[in-house]
C-alpha cells in the first residue's frame, strides 16, 4: 500500500475541520430561508389626489384688445371766410350745446343785407302797383309775372345773405370738452382753417374685435369689463352695436360698447384690455383639464370608488383655461382623480393622499 505524503495528509485534515465548522452555519441559514413567514405582505396602493364634484358658477371668458373713443367728436371749422372778431371759449373747458364759440366779422354782410332789404321793399311796391293794374285790366298777366318774379329773386337773395350772417356765429353742435385752440382773434379764417376740436366724453365708446369663431355668441346688451393703463380699477360697459360682417383681412368681428365716464377718467385713444363673458352656467359640474383623458370616440375620467380607480365616459361643455364643464357621465359628489392620471387603469387599487378629498376648484 502506497504511503500518503505528509503534505497531502495535512491538507485533508484542514479540509475536514473547515467543513465541520462551516456546515452548521450553512444549515442554520438555509433553515431560516425556508421557514414560513409569520408576517403577511400588504398590497401596494397608488396614492392619488381627488376632487369632490359640486355645482358652481362657470363662465367662459374672452380677452381682447380695444380702443377708447369719444362718444362724439368733431373738428370745428368755419363754413365761410372772414376775419375773427371774437373768441368766446377757453381751451379745455366744458361748453353747452348751442354755446357761442367764435364770431366772424359780419360788417360787410350787414351792409349787403341792408341793401337787399331796400331792394326788396322797392320790389314789393312795384309788385303791388302791377297787381292793381292787373285787377283793373290795364296790363296782362305776363307783365305782372315779370314784376312778381323780380320780387321773388330779391327775397331769395335776402335769405341767402341772412343765412351767411348766421354762419358768422360758430356754435357748439353738442355739449362737451373743447380742445386746444389753433386760431387767434383778428386772424383770417377759411373753410380749411382748423379752429379746435370738440369731444363728448360721457359716455365714451369702446371699439374692439373678437375672433370670428365667437361671432354667434355675441349679443347687443352683453356686459363687458376692461382695464386701461394707469388705473388699478376696472371699468364696465354695454355692447350697443355689432358690425354686420366679418373683417376679411383679420377674420374678426368688430363691436362697440358704451361706457359711463362721469369723472372723465377715460380718454379717447387709450388702449384697453377687454374681458367679455361668452357663456355662463350657474350650476356647472367642472373638473380640472388634466383629469380629462381623450380616447377614440370620446373622453373619460377616473373616479375614486371604494379604494379603486374606475373610468367614466363623459361629455364636456364649456372649457376655460383650467377647467372643463362635465355635462353628462358624472354626478354631484363624485370623487374625480386629478393626479397620477397616466398610470391609472380600471380597477387599480388607489388611496387618497389626504385624509379628506379636496373640494372642487370651481367652488
Amino acid at each position: 500500500m502506497a504511503k500518503i505524503p505528509p503534505v497531502v495528509h495535512w491538507v485533508l485534515i484542514a479540509a475536514v475541520l473547515a467543513v465541520g465548522l462551516l456546515l452548521p452555519k450553512w444549515l442554520k441559514s438555509r433553515s431560516q430561508e425556508t421557514a414560513p413567514q409569520d408576517s403577511v405582505e400588504v398590497a401596494f396602493r397608488v396614492p392619488v389626489r381627488v376632487e369632490t364634484l359640486a355645482p358652481a358658477k362657470l363662465e367662459e371668458r374672452l380677452n381682447a384688445t380695444g380702443r377708447v373713443l369719444a362718444n362724439e367728436r368733431i373738428e370745428i371749422v368755419s363754413e365761410i371766410s372772414g376775419k375773427i372778431s371774437a373768441i368766446y371759449f377757453d381751451e379745455g373747458s366744458r361748453v353747452a350745446q348751442g354755446a357761442l364759440l367764435l364770431k366772424i366779422d359780419d360788417s360787410e354782410l350787414l351792409a349787403e343785407r341792408q341793401r337787399a332789404l331796400y331792394r326788396v321793399e322797392l320790389a314789393e311796391r312795384a309788385e303791388a302797383r302791377q297787381q292793381q293794374l292787373l285787377d283793373e285790366g290795364v296790363i296782362s298777366n305776363e307783365t305782372y309775372d315779370v314784376a312778381l318774379g323780380e320780387l321773388n329773386v330779391l327775397r331769395a337773395e335776402l335769405q341767402l345773405i341772412e343765412a351767411q350772417l348766421l354762419k358768422t356765429e360758430i356754435r357748439a353742435p353738442f355739449g362737451g370738452i373743447i380742445g386746444l385752440r389753433w386760431v387767434s382773434p383778428g386772424s383770417y379764417l377759411s373753410s380749411q382753417t382748423r379752429i379746435a376740436s370738440l369731444h363728448d366724453l360721457d359716455p365714451v365708446k369702446l371699439d374692439f374685435a373678437v375672433p370670428e369663431r365667437y361671432s354667434a355668441l355675441m349679443r347687443i346688451g352683453d356686459e363687458i369689463t376692461f382695464t386701461v393703463d394707469g388705473f388699478e380699477r376696472s371699468f364696465s360697459g354695454t355692447v350697443y352695436a355689432i358690425e354686420p360682417s366679418v373683417d376679411a383681412s383679420t377674420r374678426s368681428l368688430r363691436m362697440r360698447a358704451r361706457c359711463p365716464n362721469s369723472d372723465g377718467a377715460l380718454l379717447p385713444g387709450t388702449f384697453a384690455n377687454v374681458d367679455l363673458v361668452l357663456r355662463s352656467v350657474d350650476d356647472a359640474l367642472t373638473v380640472p383639464s388634466i383629469a380629462i383623458i381623450p380616447e377614440l370616440g370620446g373622453k373619460k375620467v377616473f373616479i375614486y370608488d371604494d379604494g379603486t380607480a374606475q373610468p367614466r365616459t363623459v361629455e364636456t361643455g364649456i372649457r376655460t383655461e383650467n377647467e372643463v364643464q362635465i355635462t353628462s357621465g358624472l354626478m354631484d359628489g363624485d370623487l374625480v382623480i386629478i393626479s397620477g392620471i397616466l398610470q391609472l387603469r380600471p380597477g387599480l387599487e388607489v388611496e387618497i393622499e389626504d385624509s379628506a378629498a379636496e373640494s372642487g376648484s370651481s367652488q
